[in-house]
């Protein structure tokens, strides 16, 4: 099992106490889940991912006292009590994909992976994969999408590239994909591959609103002075967790940014804010 970013971090700032009630709203393949135990918690674990759940259902030590379940952590609140845990001391939002997911789901989230399919989805109950969006959506639309979400300065000639593209041929690997941005980025070519295919994963799943949703959510099932953990990759979901704490006047305890060092390239821009209800 990876281990996850942070997890040092994220356990000390949580303050776990035994007995205490914890939710992992992504919890993925189960590293801050199965310590959070080990610490005396019990955990309600959630992922949109039924694969991730499936996986981990087959560890039978993670099941006492503790639940996983399959659902969007935009739903935390209607999660929590229907499986009747709440109030809860402390919730965790990891905002990254697991290494299994990138390397081995078989659903396009990589650009190594040049042979899969572009669907990008968490979970097949989402209508749209992303070969659906690049396929039929207006060259101002995929602009829209591949310029807010990834900030890329070519999304222009990415978008227009595309709907060339597809008149030709429909795109559905990861690997057109690429050869697409090739024909338009001469330098950096990695970093924009990874920007691009971002953007595409952000608007198929719908992060940022289930984010937003998600964190309002837990804050009506936290104790007072119960805590939240979100660990964030990108920049703009950074700014919602920075104006959702603005806006409920909660207290930021810490800041930390993930070692530069990190084997793992996404992981080098992990971000973890620690507040306090």
């Amino acid at each position: 099992m990876h281990t996850p970013v942070l997890l040092k971090e994220v356990i000390e700032g949580l303050k776990i106490k035994p007995g205490g009630l914890y939710i992992d709203a992504t919890v993925g393949e189960g590293g801050h889940f199965k310590e959070i135990i080990k610490q005396g918690g019990k955990v309600l674990g959630i992922d949109l991912d039924p694969w991730q759940v499936t996986r981990l259902l087959t560890n039978k030590e993670c099941l006492t006292d503790n639940k996983l379940v399959v659902g969007n952590f935009a739903e935390i609140e209607e999660i929590a009590k229907k499986n009747h845990f709440f109030p809860v001391d402390g919730v965790l939002f990891d905002l990254g994909l697991s290494m299994e997911q990138i390397n081995r789901s078989g659903r396009g989230f990589s650009f190594k992976k040049k042979d899969e399919p572009l669907d990008m989805r968490l979970n097949s109950s989402i209508s749209l994969t992303a070969a659906d969006l690049i396929n039929s959506l207006s060259e101002d639309k995929l602009y829209e999408i591949i310029a807010k979400y990834s900030e890329e300065l070519n999304s222009r000639s990415i978008a227009k590239a595309i709907v060339f593209a597809r008149r030709l041929k429909k795109i559905e690997k990861v690997g057109q994909l690429l050869e697409i941005i090739n024909q338009v980025v001469r330098n950096q070519k990695l970093s924009t591959y990874r920007r691009v295919m971002q953007a595409l994963r952000i608007a198929v799943n719908q992060d940022l609103i289930n984010l937003k949703r998600g964190l309002s959510g837990a804050l009506k099932i936290l104790k007072k002075k119960g805590r939240i953990a979100i660990i964030s990759f990108h920049s703009l979901e950074d700014r919602i967790v920075k104006k959702f704490i603005m806006e409920n006047n909660l207290k930021l305890i810490k800041k930390i940014f993930a070692a530069e060092k990190s084997k793992n390239y996404f992981e080098r821009s992990a971000k973890l804010r620690i507040i306090e209800y």
